[in-house]
């Protein structure tokens, strides 16, 4: 990479959300972006090129064409995925080049994809998203872990970033990731439950009530419409996240009770999702209801159904 980051090439594997959000925040101050992603080989592809074409953003034909052209590839695609990426990349880095793992991935998978972009002379970095990304964009709050951590936190600083070094070991920052989705991808699944359930009997209001009384920093009726909609819209994505948790979990040599429920429970949201249960995905309406009820009244009213047949 230059001195100047700003004249980076970079490169976005994985051009959802995420991606989205970082190509434009870099777009902004005139830096190259070159993005990929598996959808743009099949019908999913109109609204990535038409973004693309939006901002600027080259797209490239695979992930070899992409990691020959960029100085920083940041890998931000589903956690199932991140090994599988760094090894479509590694045969391509030029020699030195930035690997950037944005991914929701146990250590384990971090260390293995850090072991492919190494022994192709590449310069891997993990790196942990610590909150929710379209709130902050490309400031999320973000950990860096591994050798080179320390090295790259000041160059991406300098494009927008919020990166902080949190060891030179590889794995502690995803662990620092991992421990902290039990408890909020566990929350979603739970008020997803929970409030489905209190709608079902009719007691969502002194339900809400006592959380209020004992949790009164939350508004818990904002709260629970913002869990439903991240989950009626990223449950997949998430539930794959939350069985790399589980297998942090038994890594650590506890059984993931909590984080196998809580897969299974985004896992069964994003179903629902795809079948249309909560309207068209990509519509403006899909996953925005300002109440949650709404929601949870489509859920009840298809549990329903289920039942009589």
């Amino acid at each position: 990479m230059s001195s100047d980051p700003k004249q980076a090439r970079i490169g976005l594997v994985g051009y959802g959300e995420v991606g989205k959000i970082l190509a434009e925040d870099l777009r902004a101050q005139g830096v190259e972006v070159t993005a990929y992603d598996v959808k743009l080989g099949d019908d999913r592809a109109p609204p990535l090129r038409d973004h693309a074409a939006a901002h600027g953003v080259t797209l490239a034909a695979s992930h070899a064409d992409l990691a020959g052209r960029c100085d920083l590839i940041i890998s931000a695609v589903t956690a199932s995925q991140t090994v599988a990426v760094a090894e479509a990349c590694a045969g391509a880095l030029n020699q030195g080049s930035w690997f950037l793992d944005f991914n929701s991935a146990s250590p384990g998978a971090k260390q293995r994809a850090a072991a492919l972009i190494e022994s192709a002379h590449g310069r891997y970095v993990e790196g942990a998203v610590m909150t929710s990304v379209p709130p902050y964009r490309i400031k999320v709050p973000l950990l860096l872990g591994g050798p080179h951590a320390a090295e790259l936190a000041p160059l991406i600083n300098a494009l927008g970033f919020d990166a902080k070094p949190a060891s030179d070991t590889l794995g502690v920052a995803s662990a620092t990731k991992m421990c902290r989705s039990i408890m909020i991808k566990g929350l979603e699944a739970m008020v997803i439950e929970s409030f489905t359930t209190a709608r079902a009997y009719g007691v969502e209001d002194s339900v809400i009530a006592s959380l209020q009384e004992t949790f009164p920093s939350i508004d818990w009726e904002k709260q629970g419409a913002y869990f439903f909609q991240r989950v009626i819209e990223h449950g997949r994505r998430r539930a794959e996240e939350v069985r790399e948790v589980a297998e942090t979990v038994r890594d650590a040599g506890l059984t993931p009770w909590s984080a196998q429920g809580t897969a299974e429970r985004q896992a069964w949201v994003a179903d629902l999702a795809d079948v249309g249960l909560f309207g068209e995905r990509g519509s403006k309406e899909f996953a925005r209801s300002p109440d949650w009820r709404v929601e949870a009244d489509r859920i009840l009213a298809k549990v329903k159904d289920e039942t009589k047949t």
